[in-house]
């Protein structure tokens, strides 16, 4: 009982630094983990990036005006480098692949693979509520289930090999929604708009050691 206090102890200090590119959502993700009571740092420089014991890249807008601000910054170097946790959100995920079609840009290459616009004759963007089929184990999936609902709002999509791909959703195509190379870890749903299963995931990526 001791022991597992002490180790929770020990992951709710962990340092989490939220990159600031101009191009996210920092307040959701605050406000989510300000209610797991983690804390964490708004990080505007790529050098402070490795102090920290765990990263989230968030994101909303284009990818390649995002691109653009990662590489003013310089974070598009650092990033690939980390060997700690890192978890990009919707467009943090996208922006992790080799090229997106949106502005037809080369993103960061951590995850091998390529964005395409959704071609449908359903509602672009896919918004709102959607399941998120468990394709393989990962420790973020812990305490969730096998179609839960996640929210997202996205208008492309990521293309990547299976052996990558922890979760998948449906929207006229198949996609990757969960993501996982190494210490990367990404979701193309914000975990911090989706109630009870985001939070659920953002703690179990929080807990990651």
């Amino acid at each position: 009982m001791r022991r597992g206090w002490f180790l929770d102890m020990i992951k709710r200090n962990m340092k989490i630094a939220i990159v600031d590119y101009k191009a996210g959502n920092l307040q959701n993700v605050t406000n989510a983990l300000n209610v797991l009571g983690r804390s964490f740092e708004i990080v505007k420089e790529p050098a402070e990036l490795f102090r920290f014991d765990k990263v989230i890249l968030p994101g909303v807008g284009a990818a390649a005006s995002a691109m653009t601000k990662l590489a003013e910054r310089g974070f598009d170097k650092a990033l690939p480098n980390l060997k700690v946790p890192v978890l990009g959100i919707c467009l943090g995920l996208q922006l992790s692949a080799d090229f997106s079609e949106e502005g037809n840009v080369k993103c960061l290459s951590i995850i091998p693979g390529r964005v395409k616009r959704f071609e449908t004759d359903l509602k672009v963007p896919h918004m709102g509520w959607n399941k998120v089929k468990i394709i393989q184990h990962s420790p973020l999936l812990t305490g969730l289930s096998d179609n839960d609902f996640f929210y997202f709002v996205h208008s492309y999509y990521l293309q990547c090999p299976k052996e990558l791909i922890v979760g998948e959703t449906t929207y006229d195509v198949i996609f990757p929604s969960i993501v996982q190379k190494g210490n990367f870890y990404a979701t193309q749903f914000h975990p911090e708009k989706s109630s009870k299963s985001g939070l659920q995931l953002l703690k179990n990526f929080c807990d990651l050691c």
